[in-house]
């Protein structure tokens, strides 16, 4: 027991234990003279023994020996004297009971540890704040004093008092040890005790109160689960501020307690998971981690709880008041530590968002660069894709780290697939440019912006640049569709004014040449021309009228020329060809006739080569002419070619009533000459030829080319002052 003054005040009502049969060890020796008592009411000397070393601070009210008690080498089961004084009290502690009240004083300590506890006031009529109210008419004071003595035990069947706390036997003799008795506990408390029901038992020797038990001690200082005591008094506030400090994750619960293991517990668990949960990821604490930290923090807090109850805090008073209003404030720690870490978590969630968007952006980038100034064609599906991503990052997600470089990314685009028009590769230019041109049909416009505004004229300049490159070429085909393109895309562009003359100046210039004879090989400069002039009369959108027309007079020429070097060159076929072409495409020209001329001489020197040893004459020589009468005595129609000083041709019909000579004509009529008839019946031509020598080819009529066996050629001199004649026939085997 402690030794606080307080702790002698009684806080409830004592149980009603019967003190006035001894116990043992309480009994005086028999030689010792009894003392007188002093009366009820009278002051009096309370002890109360310090607790021993050793001994548990929970003991047993039979511990605490009262001031009127017997020595402790008293011979058990011997009973003081009810008048006996205290052991401990000095001749100056005794007061008579007829003295003289005094001041009421605080109680003062004895050198023993025992307290003096004053008298009351004579007459007064209440009880003292300690005694038990009177019960049922009983009374306080003297008449109580008359009950024996006795010590902590219940009283036997016969109504005396037991030597000792536990049972009496049937002889009525005081039990000698704890439990209870055979019967129950005497009858100090029941209707067989010496009291009866309603009658207070008599005041304990060396208590001022009558009919009163000494109160029982509060729970000294250390008792309870808390403390080294025993089971103190229970307080649930303190139980719940205990387990909310437990709560706190910190372990705050242990450490008021003092268990230490419990707060290493308590920690362990909270480092474990700040281990596993920092830094946060987007994926969080993985459940069942949560699930057994939640686990171990309920288990402290019931585990608190339980301890805290009746512990004895070793804090002061003022501190146990702060503890649940601070319990309940470090719920905090937890609260707020859950929604940082949610927070952070959300924040990792995002942050490995942003990092999803941005690896996106990464790919699209790769294949943007992975693409710079390849052929278009080639790479165009790669840049939809980047494309394609960026417009989808800057509309779903506009305000993520990712959208905000889209911008830039877009013109690192642009510059990427306009790379070949920075490279002055124009042709390869032209399908980027155009796709970049048509970015706003595809494209939505706050994402592009205006970076589709400024293509117009780049593009222009590389149809035109790719067109006039072309040019140059042996084909003129990729030229004209660029040029086309460039007058239907931007027909007012300054690019359209420099084709014309770009084309126009070309034509002209491959024309020169056969304009004005120059022409080193008059027929291949003829078809290139032609073939560019048709292009370029093909251009639509164009004013290029007065090259074209500058262009045919030229091809004209070309073409003569040409026809006249393949007779010369002895390419009689092609010279027959090209000047029959040149008669049929410029009927009106000066040069046709002459063309044609060119075209029989070639014939005739294509079987009689010595007829293309001279160029037929383009003028007809003056001077007498010789006739020439020519007859047709063959049953077929015939033509009969002659070039000479003037070149011709002539065809006569056939003659109904001539035969083939040789064979059976010839067998029949041996002497038969052709044309040795009338005249009159063979269809005749009169030539009229100047003096010279002439190369004759003769065949049948209207077959071109004639095939071997089928014409015949002759060669003649004609002089002046002859008449000639001719006749055709022909033979047969037949």
């Amino acid at each position: 027991m402690g030794e606080d003054p307080n702790d002698a005040r009684p806080e409830h009502a004592p149980p009603k234990l019967d003190l006035n049969k001894p116990g043992p060890g309480d009994e005086p020796p028999a030689d010792r003279p009894p003392a007188d008592r002093p009366p009820a009411g009278s002051g009096e000397t309370v002890m109360i023994r310090p607790a021993r070393e050793g001994t548990p601070r929970d003991a047993t009210p039979a511990d605490a020996v009262p001031a009127d008690a017997a020595p402790r080498d008293a011979v058990p089961g011997e009973a003081a004297p009810a008048d006996a004084p205290p052991r401990d009290a000095t001749p100056a502690d005794a007061v008579p009971a007829d003295a003289a009240p005094r001041d009421p004083a605080p109680p003062q300590a004895t050198p023993t540890g025992s307290f003096r506890l004053p008298a009351p006031a004579p007459g007064a009529g209440g009880t003292a704040p300690w005694e038990a109210p009177p019960q049922n008419g009983g009374s306080t004071g003297t008449a109580a004093s008359a009950a024996p003595v006795g010590s902590f035990g219940p009283a036997d069947p016969s109504g005396t008092s037991g030597s000792g706390f536990g049972p009496a036997d049937s002889s009525g003799t005081a039990g000698s040890g704890f439990g209870p008795p055979s019967g129950g506990f005497g009858g100090g408390f029941g209707a067989g005790g010496p009291y009866g029901h309603g009658q207070a038992p008599a005041a304990a020797p060396g208590w001022a109160g009558a009919g009163t038990l000494p109160p029982p001690p509060s729970a000294p200082p250390g008792s309870g689960p808390g403390g080294r005591g025993g089971q103190g008094e229970s307080r649930p506030l303190q139980a719940v501020a205990v387990g909310l400090l437990n709560l706190s994750c910190l372990g705050l619960g242990y450490v008021l307690l003092r268990q230490w293991i419990g707060a290493a517990v308590c920690w362990a668990a909270t480092a474990a998971l700040l281990l596993l949960a920092l830094p946060a990821d987007a994926d969080g604490v993985p459940l069942g981690v949560l699930v057994g930290y939640g686990a171990v923090l309920l288990a402290a807090a019931a585990d608190g709880a339980r301890r805290g109850l009746r512990a004895s805090l070793s804090v002061g008073a003022a501190a146990r008041r702060l503890v649940l209003p601070l319990a309940v404030v470090l719920l905090a720690v937890p609260a707020g530590g859950a929604v940082a870490y949610g927070s952070a978590r959300d924040d990792a969630r995002e942050e490995a968002f942003q990092q999803s968007l941005l690896a996106r952006l990464a790919t699209a980038d790769a294949l943007v660069k992975a693409k710079e100034g390849s052929r278009f064609e080639l790479a165009e599906s790669d840049y939809t894709t980047a494309l394609d991503t960026y417009e989808k990052l800057a509309l779903d997600h506009p305000g993520s780290r990712a959208a905000k470089l889209v911008p830039e990314r877009l013109d690192a685009y642009v510059t990427s697939v306009s790379k070949p028009y920075t490279d002055k590769k124009y042709c390869d230019a032209v399908d980027p440019l155009k796709h970049l041109r048509g970015l706003p049909d595809t494209v939505d416009a706050k994402v592009l912006g205006d970076r589709a505004d400024g293509f117009d004229e780049p593009l222009a300049q590389s149809l035109y640049e790719c067109g006039a490159g072309e040019l140059g070429r042996e084909s003129t085909a990729a030229a004209h569709e660029a040029f086309t393109e460039l007058a239907a895309t931007f027909p007012e562009s300054v690019y359209v004014g420099r084709t014309e003359k770009l084309v126009g100046d070309g034509l002209r210039k491959a024309a020169a040449p056969l304009s004005d004879g120059s022409a080193s090989d008059p027929c291949a400069t003829t078809e290139e021309v032609r073939t560019q002039r048709s292009g370029v009369a093909g251009l639509k959108g164009y004013e290029l009228s007065g090259p074209v027309a500058d262009a045919d007079r030229a091809i004209q020429k070309g073409v003569f020329s040409c026809g006249t070097k393949q007779f010369r060159d002895e390419e009689y076929s092609d010279a027959v060809k090209t000047m029959d072409q040149y008669a049929k495409d410029y009927p009106k020209s000066p040069q046709t006739a002459h063309a044609r001329t060119i075209s029989i001489a070639a014939q005739i020197a294509d079987h009689e080569p010595a007829a293309g040893k001279k160029l037929p004459s383009a003028t007809v020589p003056g001077g007498s002419r010789m006739p020439m009468v020519v007859s047709n005595d063959g049953k077929d129609a015939v033509e009969l070619l002659y070039t000479g000083p003037v070149t011709g041709k002539i065809t006569l019909r056939a003659c109904g009533t001539c035969t083939n000579y040789g064979g059976i004509r010839g067998a029949v009529d041996p002497d038969a000459k052709p044309c040795g008839g009338a005249s009159s019946k063979y269809p005749k031509a009169t030539l009229q030829l100047p003096a010279g020598t002439y190369h004759f080819l003769q065949r049948r009529a209207g077959g071109g080319f004639a095939v071997a066996g089928e014409t015949k050629s002759s060669k003649a001199e004609i002089e002046p002052g002859y008449t000639y004649t001719n006749c055709l026939y022909v033979t047969s085997g037949l």
